[in-house]
C-alpha cells in the first residue's frame, strides 16, 4: 500500500481547506445554538463540487477515485468547523448517492444524481425505525404490491435530513413472509402525498443538520421507484453501510487534526507557574495521545478506502475503523477541552461543540457495540 499522495491530490486538498475556511464557518455559533441548517452553505459545497466527488461526470460529478474523495472529505473536516454540515454531506454521498449510483437504473441515475450533485436536491436515508435500528431485518415498514407499483406503510425515525429532504431512500419489506429476503429499497419524492414529516428534532450535537421522523401513510410509488430488485434491500443496505462506516467519519479525522494543532499552539502559549503548560507532563502526554489517535485513525480510514478502491471486501476493516475513529474523536475532543481548561469549556471558544458532535459518532452508522459484535462475529465468535 502506497501512503503517498500526488502533487495534484495535495493541491486539491489545500483548495478544499481554503474553501472551507473561507466559506463554511460564518455564523456557526448562532446556527449551532439555534439548530439551523444553512442551505446556502450546502449549495456552496455543491458549486465547489463536494457532493459530486465520487459521482460519474455524466451525472454532474467529479468522478474522483475513493482515495481522493476520502482525502478531500478529511480536508473538509479540517477546514470546516461545522461538523453537522460535514456529517450531512457524508451521509447523503455515501448512503443515498452511492446506492443510486451502484444499484439504480439509468433513468433513476439521470433523475436524481445531477440534482444531488448540484445541491438542488437533498437526499435522506430512511432505514431506521422506532423499533428497528441495527437489526435491519426487524423492519416493520411494508411495501404491498398493487397494480402498477407498491403501497408503503410504516414509520422512520432518527432520519438525517428527514424533515427537509427532497428524495428518500426507503427500506421496506415487500414480502414479510420471506423475512430478510423481502427487504426492498424505494426512491420516494418529498411531494408524494403519502409522506408525512415531523418537525426538526432537537439533539445534543450535530445541531446544524436537521434530523426527524416521518410516516408513510398509504404511500403509493410506481414500480419504477424500486431501487434494484425486489428483496435486494438487504444487499443494498449492507453495501452502503460498509461505505458509510468507512467514509462518513473521514471529516472527523480532519477535525481531530485541527484539534491537535490548536491544542499544541495553546499549550505553547498558555503559561502557568512561570512556564508554558505544554512543559507539564500531564498536558504533553494528553496531547501525545491525541497525536497517536489521529495517526491510527487516519491509517485505518485509508486502509478501508484502499480496500474499496481495489474491489476487496472491507467489512471487518470498516467496522474496526468506525469503532476506533468514532471513539477516538470523543476522547480527543475531551482532551482538547482539558488542554484549554476553562476557555475550552465555554461554547464561544468553538472547542466544546466538537465533543457534543463527536458523541453522535458512537451511535449513527451502527453503534460501537454493534461494531464490536461485527468484529467478533467475523472472528468466528
Amino acid at each position: 500500500m502506497d501512503f503517498s499522495w500526488t502533487d495534484e491530490q495535495l493541491a486539491f486538498r489545500n483548495e478544499v481547506i481554503a474553501f472551507a475556511q473561507a466559506e463554511l464557518n460564518q455564523g456557526l455559533a448562532e446556527r449551532d445554538r439555534d439548530g439551523t441548517f444553512s442551505r446556502e452553505q450546502w449549495e456552496a459545497c455543491a458549486r465547489f463540487g463536494i457532493q459530486g466527488l465520487a459521482t460519474p461526470a455524466e451525472y454532474g460529478g467529479r468522478d474522483c477515485d475513493i482515495l481522493t474523495a476520502t482525502l478531500v472529505m478529511e480536508a473538509l473536516g479540517y477546514g470546516c468547523r461545522d461538523n453537522g454540515l460535514t456529517f450531512g454531506l457524508n451521509a447523503q454521498m455515501w448512503t443515498v448517492q452511492l446506492s443510486i449510483q451502484n444499484f439504480g437504473s439509468d433513468a433513476q441515475k439521470s433523475q436524481y444524481l445531477p440534482g444531488l450533485c448540484d445541491g438542488s436536491l437533498i437526499g435522506a436515508h430512511g432505514i431506521t425505525e422506532p423499533e428497528a435500528g441495527s437489526d435491519l431485518y426487524s423492519l416493520r415498514t411494508t411495501a404491498e404490491k398493487c397494480d402498477g407499483g407498491y403501497v408503503l406503510r410504516g414509520e422512520k425515525a432518527y432520519c438525517t435530513f428527514g424533515p427537509i429532504a427532497n428524495v428518500y431512500l426507503i427500506f421496506a419489506n415487500a414480502r414479510p413472509d420471506a423475512g430478510s429476503w423481502g427487504i426492498t429499497a424505494f426512491l420516494v419524492d418529498d411531494d408524494n402525498p403519502g409522506v408525512r414529516r415531523s418537525d426538526v428534532k432537537q439533539k445534543m450535537g450535530l445541531r446544524t443538520v436537521p434530523m426527524g421522523e416521518f410516516e408513510l401513510v398509504d404511500c403509493f410509488v410506481p414500480e419504477s421507484a424500486r431501487l434494484g430488485g425486489e428483496g435486494a434491500g438487504g444487499s443494498i443496505s449492507n453495501s452502503s453501510l460498509e461505505w458509510e462506516r468507512a467514509c462518513i467519519l473521514a471529516s472527523q479525522v480532519g477535525a481531530m487534526e485541527r484539534q491537535l494543532e490548536e491544542s499544541v499552539a495553546y499549550a505553547r502559549k498558555r503559561k502557568q507557574f512561570g512556564q508554558p503548560i505544554g512543559k507539564f507532563q500531564a498536558v504533553s502526554h494528553r496531547i501525545a495521545e491525541m497525536k497517536v489517535r489521529l495517526e491510527a485513525a487516519r491509517l485505518l480510514l485509508y486502509k478501508v478506502a484502499w480496500l474499496k478502491s481495489t474491489g476487496k471486501s472491507a467489512v471487518i476493516d470498516a467496522a474496526i475503523a468506525k469503532l476506533f475513529l468514532s471513539e477516538a474523536f470523543v476522547d480527543s475532543s475531551l482532551d482538547a477541552i482539558r488542554v484549554h481548561g476553562g476557555r475550552g469549556y465555554l461554547t464561544e471558544s468553538g472547542i466544546e461543540p466538537d465533543l457534543r458532535d463527536a458523541v453522535g459518532g458512537v451511535i449513527y452508522g451502527g453503534t460501537s457495540d454493534i461494531q464490536r459484535n461485527v468484529v467478533a462475529r467475523l472472528l468466528g465468535l
